[in-house]
């Protein structure tokens, strides 16, 4: 949808999340934070991942240390090597050149993204592995989840409001096509990344949308002329 899909709340969110941000101020009266060595940096990161991975895990209510130990150590291995390579392999090992789809120069996103997806295909396959030795497939989806903050269900939401009379087909479709997305997703570190490789399968899910009859244009037309509407009519309101 190429960052037309979003809803007016999370518009909102991140503006507000903006405005936070560009209130903190730094004291000039407080001393100096000690700089990090690479050691210290690199503990602190392994405890946020160790962290994380418990947090996860503990949403699933397994109710057994064992279990919960062992999908710990397959998350926090997985998330490790994750940002180990791409802490080690940054966009800039990439030579210049176009991306063969738009004809536009390759850009800082694309290269980190180009330099992330040559990690081992074991990285992955390991993580999956391990989760389904463990957990039944509802499972293993809500620990994709949260590696992705819930961006299947947020991205459906969208597709529903702009096409409310999505068929059950294009619903079983898209929803196939966001999942892949997902589950490709994990093998990257930041936000930004997972976004990019959702926007992949977001083109395909309208592409399949204008293939079949529908026209993506035109139905995000309506939906962003019906908020316009209903807002300048709240307006009036007032």
């Amino acid at each position: 949808m190429k960052n037309k899909t979003l809803l007016p709340a999370l518009l909102l969110a991140l503006f507000l999340s903006n405005v936070t941000f560009g209130q903190e101020q730094t004291n000039p009266q407080q001393s100096p934070k000690k700089e990090l060595t690479q050691e210290e940096r690199q503990a602190n990161s392994n405890l946020e991942q160790e962290k994380k991975a418990a947090e996860w895990v503990a949403t699933l209510n397994l109710n057994n240390s064992t279990k919960e130990q062992r999908l710990q150590a397959v998350i926090v291995t997985h998330l490790k090597a994750v940002r180990d390579w791409n802490n080690e392999h940054p966009g800039t090992i990439v030579p210049a050149g176009i991306n063969p789809t738009t004809g536009q120069q390759l850009s800082d996103l694309e290269k980190q993204i180009i330099a992330q997806s040559s990690m081992p295909k074991t990285v992955h396959e390991n993580l999956m592995n391990g989760l389904r030795n463990h957990l039944s497939e509802e499972q293993v989806e809500l620990i994709l989840d949260k590696y992705t903050i819930g961006k299947v269900q947020f991205t459906m939401n969208g597709y529903k409001a702009i096409v409310p009379d999505m068929t059950t087909l294009e619903e079983e479709t898209i929803l196939k096509f966001m999942k892949q997305a997902r589950e490709q997703a994990v093998d990257y570190k930041s936000m930004k990344q997972i976004s990019a490789i959702f926007e992949i399968y977001k083109t395909k899910s309208e592409q399949y949308l204008n293939n079949n009859g529908r026209s993506w244009k035109q139905m995000y037309k309506t939906y962003t002329d019906a908020i316009k509407a209903k807002k300048a009519a709240e307006k009036v309101a007032k």
